[in-house]
């Protein structure tokens, strides 16, 4: 055998013959040098205040605030003139259409002819008291006359008895002359209110805006015969406002208030309109448990009745402690996030506001300060230390 193979021999054996002790030292030296574990590193942001900004968005159409029907106050009278159309612009009191007036100026000149014989026959009937009552003074006179000398024995009865039926008859005649007269009095005023009934229908043939607003139906033809059945001649829509009528989820419904502002967008329109919560109505829909709240448009502009519009609007601003969305989690007890203090995880339960974009705002269980795990789905638990790590802005 070679004398190399020989000591690689002995050395092989002398490895494992090596002291026990030897090889604890050896083992000790190798734990003392190894680094410790590392903390997990976890991104943690900051509770602050921020201004936050309760959005709801709801959509619907365009309608009037208060559309007005216009409708003839006379009627069977044939359509002459039509003066405004579909899109006009009206103010109170415009005349928008004029009815035929030759059968109401005929019905006025027989009223006032009518006016006429009844004052002709006032004045006869005047004239006819005043003879009745003169008959009847000197009848009277004649009785005094007659009953004094029947007294004094120059007069006979049969002459009395005659005076006084004389007398009795112009009393009479008074009765009936004053009755007449009455009469005729009655009949005049008759013919007057007949002829204020046509002077009024007359000026009722011009067919006048109720209220000032913009002419969003025409209903009237040129020789149709007026009449207040079927369709108003015109629909004016007042003042021209608009509302929007939104559909609002039962969920959002009562945080809506009048007097909320909200921003409107339509289909075409490259800016935002402004608008205000006019009403909120009271009752829900049972088949698609939606609200309806009406937002009055500030400036119409190219709005359309009809339109379908977005709107944003504002239920509350304020400034308020937030946190990230996603920092907070959800328990059977309610909402939570996992606060860190000094490195170490605590599960800390929280009350929610306004959510706003990527924020919600911390209404109790945080203060200004406080560091928080960004994602409450990480995998740290209560009571794991962590290396926290501020999340970037």
């Amino acid at each position: 055998m070679r004398p190399t193979l020989i000591l690689a021999a002995l050395l092989a054996l002398a490895v494992p013959a090596l002291p026990a002790r030897a090889q604890e030292a050896a083992a000790a030296e190798s734990v003392t040098t190894s680094p410790a574990p590392a903390l997990p590193a976890i991104t943690v942001s900051a509770v602050s205040a921020h201004k936050l900004t309760d959005r709801i968005i709801a959509s619907g159409l365009i309608a009037a605030i208060e559309e007005v029907q216009v409708a003839p106050l006379v009627e069977g009278q044939p359509l002459d003139q039509l003066l405004v159309d579909v899109g006009d612009m009206v103010t109170e009191g415009q005349v928008l259409a004029v009815l035929s007036k030759t059968t109401l100026e005929l019905q006025k000149t027989e009223a006032v002819a009518s006016l006429a014989a009844a004052r002709s026959t006032i004045a006869q009937g005047e004239a006819q008291l005043v003879e009745a009552e003169a008959a009847a003074a000197e009848a009277a006179r004649v009785v005094d006359r007659t009953t004094k000398l029947r007294e004094s024995g120059t007069a006979p009865q049969a002459t009395w008895d005659t005076a006084n039926a004389n007398a009795i008859a112009a009393n009479a005649r008074v009765s009936v002359a004053t009755q007449g007269l009455e009469a005729a009095r009655a009949q005049l005023a008759l013919a007057e209110a007949r002829l204020e009934n046509v002077d009024l229908m007359l000026s009722r043939t011009e067919v006048k805006a109720p209220v000032a607003g913009k002419i969003v139906a025409r209903n009237a033809k040129i020789g149709a015969i007026a009449t207040a059945a079927g369709l108003p001649m015109f629909v004016i829509t007042r003042d021209a406002a608009l509302e929007l009528r939104a559909d609002v989820a039962e969920t959002d419904i009562l945080r809506l208030a009048p007097g909320q502002t909200a921003k409107l967008r339509a289909v075409g329109m490259d800016a935002a309109l402004t608008g205000t919560v006019r009403l909120v109505e009271p009752a829900i829909d049972p088949t698609t448990h939606l609200g309806r709240a009406r937002i009055s448009v500030d400036a119409a502009g190219e709005l359309r009745t009809g339109m379908f519009v977005e709107a944003e609007i504002i239920a509350a601003e304020r400034d308020a402690l937030a946190v990230p969305v996603t920092a907070i989690g959800s328990t059977p007890e309610g909402s939570m996030v996992m606060r860190v203090r000094e490195g170490l995880v605590e599960r800390v339960a929280v009350k929610t506001g306004i959510r706003d974009g990527g924020l919600v705002e911390i209404t109790e269980g945080l203060a200004e300060g406080d560091s928080v795990v960004t994602k409450a789905g990480a995998f740290v638990r209560a009571g794991d230390r962590i290396n926290p790590v501020p999340a970037a802005n």
